[in-house]
């Protein structure tokens, strides 16, 4: 194009292909023709040569020519540039060269790799034109490669996530079912009621395992004749299977677990029957002392030693307190009588440490008395053994409440109502039965005290100076009041029950003042059992109760009413509830039964953040057999996630009864975990 400008023009420049002036138009047309004429040059033999016959002799010829004059155009243009590259210096010559040569060297390249490609005859161009291609591929092909796995990768992590979470990862319902759940039937019913029960971990799975107190009937025999088998069970508290049998005398009346020796590695467990105190090996069941007393009525916790309360049979009821050792089981020193004047249920004895390191012995027949533990222990051993250091203190403020100085006894509490319960204020109480950790007496010897006397009045005793800090009055209490969270001031408080009329009434009484914060009533479930208060992962308690249906105020009338026949009636279904604070107007029905639950306790599950709900009953049955002694495991966790909320309130729907996902309180118990009690340990065990 620039050739053609130029001859219009009419500009000096090239004439010939032997001048040798230098023309820039000229110089660039040629380059412009040259790559022009690559291009017809290369579509031919890209295509059109190679597909053409045999037969096509004259436009071969005509191609033939024309390839010829453009062969020799080329050749003109070389020659120009050959002697512009004399005309330049010496740099621009060699960068020009360079230029040149590569452009040259390019369109060389083009032109032998279509001559490859049109024919057999080109062989060397081909294999370089080939190798470029192949390289550009493989460049494409890796480019493809990146852009498609910046695409998969984050798509396959996505779903392997989803089958992490879908497959792989344990489901809420698996790891429930996995929890310890169980149901075994042991003895009949008729024996101890309440049977004996404790619990301690002595097979080392981290859950406690479950022992028992049995009456078996032998040879399928009637109960008329008298053939009766009175055992000690162990059971494993993730399968019930039973661990080992202990046959007794007797019939068991407590089971103490949790007492430790330093020789001993296993658990120490304490079978106590009314003439027999025995020690076994918790792991393998047997024995390791065994002692004989007479009318057991009662054994306190002076850890690692005992403290055993003995009435007489007769009516003199001169109390007795016998020592032991608690490693080998041999008294010390002789029963130390007390000649009381009360009557009523028998109290204590419970070991209470005061701020001053003293120790005092609290116990009575209707009535509270303290002694001192120093006393107890000169009587018993008549000042022949030597006396520790733990019992050599006094504390003056204890002291000085005796009535004359002559007496040994401190009053806590003489009145003419008869005192009912004495407890320790202290989170969990009576969770386990277990009197013999070592934490937990060292705990509760430095607590307030429960009291709860005339069979309706119930009271907080300071330990600092034995005065009431409050008195709630109420109808008759059956049951042991349960110390737990119900608001969030820090300070414990009271869960009790009583009945009357037909009619359970629950109440929940506020630890700092006495005052009532929660109360429902309900159908009475015609049984008489220990509520439970169990810590929570909101810092609160959640209180687990046996009760019938119930009973709803009706609008504008502040007493409930219930039919008469619904009043008198015993209810054929028992319902266990859950109650939390932090929703105090439902409840969270866990399970109903016909069973009669007698005595229960509470396990804890560290790791996976449950509670087991051990459960002691009475299952009925058709003819008049007695019914069987049924000892049930559940899964507190396993029971919200399955559990029913219950309105105690009007909601304008029929029963109150809420579907499980219909609304926030659902959701609220299905987070809802369950943790150990908080047990401060403050000082050594006593020991004689």
């Amino acid at each position: 194009m620039a050739a053609a400008l130029s001859r219009a023009l009419k500009l000096p420049g090239k004439k010939g292909s032997d001048l040798g002036e230098y023309d820039p138009l000229t110089q660039a047309d040629s380059e412009d023709e040259s790559e022009e004429d690559d291009l017809v040059l290369n579509y031919p033999r890209n295509g059109l040569a190679g597909s053409l016959g045999a037969g096509s002799s004259k436009l071969r010829g005509s191609r033939s020519g024309r390839l010829v004059g453009d062969e020799d155009e080329a050749q003109e243009d070389e020659d120009d540039e050959d002697e512009w590259r004399e005309r330049l210096p010496a740099k621009s010559r060699a960068d020009r060269d360079d230029v040149t040569g590569a452009q040259y060297r390019s369109h060389r390249d083009s032109d032998r790799g279509g001559e490859g490609r049109a024919g057999p005859g080109a062989s060397g161009g081909s294999g370089v034109g080939a190798h470029g291609a192949d390289a550009e591929q493989k460049r494409r092909r890796a480019r493809n490669a990146v852009r498609s796995a910046f695409f998969l990768v984050p798509l396959v992590c996505a779903a392997l996530l989803v089958l992490l979470c879908a497959f792989l990862l344990p489901c809420q319902k698996r790891e429930l079912e996995k929890r310890p759940q169980w149901e075994s039937a042991l003895g009949e019913a008729g024996g101890v009621t309440p049977p004996a029960l404790s619990l301690w971990d002595v097979d080392g799975d981290s859950v406690e395992d479950v022992f028992l107190g049995v009456t078996e009937w032998t040879n399928d025999t009637r109960p008329a004749l008298g053939n009766k088998v009175y055992s000690a069970v162990a059971l494993s508290g993730v399968s019930g299977q039973v661990l080992w049998r202990k046959v007794m005398r007797e019939s068991v009346m407590y089971i103490q677990c949790g007492l430790q020796y330093s020789g001993q590695p296993s658990p120490v467990v304490l079978l106590i029957g009314k003439s027999v105190l025995m020690a076994v090996n918790g792991t393998t069941g047997k024995t390791l002392w065994l002692v004989q007393l007479k009318n057991i009525e009662s054994q306190g916790d002076l850890v690692p030693d005992l403290l055993v309360a003995t009435l007489p049979a007769d009516e003199t009821l001169d109390l007795s307190l016998t020592l032991l050792s608690g490693r080998t089981g041999a008294k010390l020193g002789h029963p130390v009588p007390f000649n009381l004047t009360g009557q009523g249920k028998l109290i204590g004895p419970l070991l209470h440490e005061t701020q001053q390191g003293a120790y005092y012995i609290l116990f009575g027949l209707g009535n509270v008395e303290a002694i001192s533990l120093r006393d107890v222990y000169i009587r018993a051993t008549m000042g022949k053994m030597p006396i520790t250091q733990a019992l050599r203190g006094k504390d003056t403020g204890w002291e000085g409440l005796k009535k004359t100085n002559s007496s040994s006894f401190i009053h806590i509490y003489r009145g003419s109502e008869r005192v009912e319960f004495l407890l320790p204020l202290l989170p969990g109480l009576g969770d386990n039965h277990n009197s013999l950790d070592p934490a937990w007496n060292l705990n509760s010897s430095k607590s307030d005290w429960v009291l709860v006397y005339g069979s309706s009045k119930l009271s907080v005793l300071r330990q600092k100076d034995i005065r009431k800090e409050w008195t709630f009055n109420s109808g008759p209490i059956h049951s042991q009041p349960a110390p737990g969270h119900f608001n969030d001031d820090g300070i414990l408080d009271l869960f009790i029950q009583h009945s009357a009329n037909g009619i359970m009434k629950a109440l929940v009484v506020d630890g700092a003042n006495g005052h009532l914060l929660w109360s429902a009533e309900f159908v009475c479930p015609r049984l008489v059992l220990e509520t439970s208060a169990i810590a929570t992962s909101t810092g609160q308690s959640a209180f687990l109760f046996w009760a019938g249906d119930p009973i709803k105020a009706p609008k504008n009338v502040t007493t409930a009413t219930v039919s008469p026949g619904v009043a008198a009636a015993e209810p054929l279904i028992r319902k266990l509830f859950l109650l939390h604070p932090a929703h105090a107007t439902v409840l969270l029905e866990l399970t109903s039964t016909t069973d009669t639950a007698v005595t229960s306790a509470v396990s804890y599950q560290e790791r996976t953040k449950d509670a087991s709900y051990i459960t002691v009953s009475s299952r009925p049955t058709a003819d008049s057999e007695p019914g069987a002694r049924v000892i049930k495991s559940t899964s507190l966790r396993a029971a919200v996630i399955k559990g029913q909320i219950v309105r105690l309130e009007e909601s304008g729907k029929s029963g109150g009864v809420v579907k499980p996902g219909a609304f926030e309180v659902n959701k609220f118990f299905r987070g809802l975990s369950f943790k150990h009690q908080v047990r401060e340990t403050h000082s050594s065990a006593t020991s004689f």
